[in-house]
């Protein structure tokens, strides 16, 4: 990346880089070749029966015997898992390059605006399940070596999802970001919001954008684990993007209320108990100014897909470390909103195509229609369509 006062990347070798694009390569094959062979098997199977099966649980236990099923899950089951081996790799042969991570996060002062900081909580108590399991197979999982200066979880989760995504994320992995805040921007032209809150922000991919699309607004990046968010706060001074990270809980956002003018998450909330799902969306109400809005890019509900579509995308939930996964996605997400407080005519949902791949005027057309599900929805591929629901105040 140009410009940037010291880099992030790692100083990766051949052998290395190659092993990350077979991993990626062998994900993309997965994904899409494989997956694509996994429903051909599942429409010849149901061809034979008496029809097709009405739930997601239906068609996971009528592929569960099946071989093709077999070498799939086995196949991305260990993808997932090279996919976090090839970044352990290359931050064990560059252990200088999370030193000067870790270094310019604490030496920095976090770019020319006092709108970028980097406020940690060393009382702040983790959720009883946040230890217990390596949230899809990622070793450590968030909070993982830790340390007073520690940016190693921050560093795998970045270099991970880089291969984990195989190009389908943009340059900086913030084409969500991107695409949010822009849907935002275009579909709610009068707002000018002054103070923008990304919760669950991990690295600060999907914060950065924020501040980007909404250059006065002050950005803040919210999340429980130090770690992230010392990378995040590395990471943003390094693209010159001043952000405040600070440390906290969904259950108890740091803003006063009615005084944040967007609450934003992405990928977050399938990674949360129900109770603490609902506990965010009544902080985002309490913190919204009136005619503030929450969004939420994520997984699609299941009542609005097929029932293969939505066994396809519970198949984390059963074999990728994410236990929280469908629970989430079987929830009413017009529920979830009402129950804190918004009112329902004021629930949106959209699909939109990623907005650093499209034209704006492609990308005004999509969000202008009411929102479609498919194969497409919220399944990394080169015509991938991402998914987003919320309310304004």
């Amino acid at each position: 990346m140009d410009g940037l006062k010291y880099s992030l990347a790692l100083n990766k070798k051949l052998d290395q880089k190659a092993r990350e694009r077979f991993t990626s390569s062998l994900r993309a094959y997965t994904l899409i070749d494989l997956a694509g062979q996994l429903r051909d098997d599942y429409d010849g199977e149901i061809a034979l029966s008496d029809g097709e099966c009405k739930t997601g649980e239906a068609v996971h236990e009528l592929l569960k015997p099946r071989a093709i099923f077999k070498w799939y899950s086995s196949l991305r089951c260990t993808a997932q898992e090279l996919v976090w081996q090839s970044a352990m790799n290359a931050m064990a042969e560059d252990p200088g390059g999370l030193d000067n991570i870790a270094n310019a996060c604490l030496n920095e002062p976090g770019g020319e605006s006092s709108h970028a900081a980097l406020l940690l909580d060393p009382e702040i108590a983790l959720p009883d399940y946040y230890g217990e399991i390596d949230v899809h197979m990622m070793p450590g999982n968030y909070q993982g070596g830790d340390s007073s200066s520690g940016v190693a979880a921050g560093a795998l989760y970045d270099n991970g999802l880089d291969v984990f995504s195989f190009g389908m994320m943009g340059r900086d992995l913030d084409d969500i970001g991107h695409s949010m805040a822009n849907y935002i921007r275009l579909s709610n032209p009068a707002l000018e919001p002054s103070i923008i809150a990304d919760i669950g922000c991990t690295i600060g991919h999907n914060t950065l954008p924020w501040k980007q699309v909404f250059p006065n607004a002050q950005v803040f990046g919210i999340d429980i684990a130090a770690p992230c968010l010392r990378y995040a706060h590395a990471r943003a001074i390094a693209q010159g993007v001043p952000i405040t990270f600070q440390q906290a809980s969904c259950e108890a956002l740091p803003f006063e209320d009615n005084s944040v003018d967007v609450v934003f998450s992405s990928m977050f909330l399938h990674e949360l108990p129900e109770s603490m799902i609902r506990a965010y969306f009544c902080e985002a109400y309490r913190v919204l100014k009136p005619g503030g809005v929450v969004i939420n890019m994520e997984l699609p509900p299941n009542q609005h897909l097929s029932a293969y579509d939505a066994f396809y995308l519970d198949w984390d939930c059963f074999y990728n470390n994410e236990p929280f996964y469908k629970t989430f996605r079987d929830l009413s997400y017009v529920e979830l909103c009402t129950a804190a407080g918004f009112d329902e005519n004021q629930f949106f949902q959209a699909t939109m195509p990623r907005f650093t791949y499209v034209s704006e005027q492609d990308f005004i057309a999509a969000i202008s229609e009411e929102a479609k599900f498919d194969e497409d929805t919220g399944r990394l591929s080169d015509t991938i369509t991402w998914y987003a629901f919320g309310a304004q105040k």
